[in-house]
């Protein structure tokens, strides 16, 4: 198939090696950027953080939290031009959620009128709520949608990229502790450029259940 959206998916794949010495421009982390604010989630919840880690302190910092676990994961750290700590807030009140619904109205997307019914769209939240508070298990699935969105953006884009859930979200969370603001990231995403002839993983053919295994037309 030769559309431009199935080329995009063709195309990407998960980096294993990068080459530090490329870097995604600033124009590029732009779009980047304002895809993940763009970004899905259920009844616009956006419960969650972004944390680019750009700068060579920034990327110390995540490679230190490999120290205990997932080493193979941590050259990515310093080597891949940036990564975006996706996080999630383990417990998503109905006042966070208000302010989601005042950018509603203030954007001219959501009549004032309307606010109260809007706000009712918190049951779906409630409903993935336990005794405690914690909805974390929902909230983290909307981190997903973010990471899909922004891993088609970044093969339109030309950029490779690697998805870890291999980190760990214990010392991240003490490393990041300021930036991350009471979010927890057990996701992460490498981006950048391969490094020729040391990425095993590029240039090799997609292996894809069949289509009729996987889509069901009824």
């Amino acid at each position: 198939m030769t559309h431009p959206i199935i080329r995009d998916l063709n195309a990407r794949y998960t980096a294993k090696k990068y080459d530090p010495s490329k870097r995604i421009s600033a124009e590029d982390m732009k779009v980047i950027k304002e895809a993940l604010r763009m970004s899905a989630s259920s009844i616009n919840s956006q419960p969650w953080k972004f944390i680019v880690v750009e700068s060579d302190a920034a990327k110390q910092r995540f490679h230190d939290t490999f120290a205990n676990m997932h080493q193979f994961n941590q050259p990515h750290a310093k080597a891949a031009s940036h990564t975006v700590l996706l996080a999630y807030d383990p417990k998503f009140t109905k006042e966070k959620y208000a302010k989601r619904v005042d950018a509603e109205v203030a954007s001219g997307h959501l009549p004032k009128e309307m606010y109260e019914q809007m706000m009712g769209a918190y049951a779906f939240a409630e409903a993935n709520t336990d005794e405690t508070g914690f909805n974390g298990s929902w909230t983290k699935a909307q981190v997903y949608i973010a990471l899909g969105n922004l891993l088609h953006v970044l093969a339109r884009l030309g950029i490779d990229s690697t998805p870890m859930e291999g980190v760990d979200p214990e010392l991240i969370g003490k490393e990041f502790n300021q930036e991350l603001d009471g979010h927890v990231c057990e996701v992460a995403l490498a981006m950048g450029y391969h490094l020729e002839s040391e990425d095993y993983n590029h240039g090799l053919p997609k292996a894809r259940l069949d289509l009729d295994d996987v889509v069901t037309t009824l």
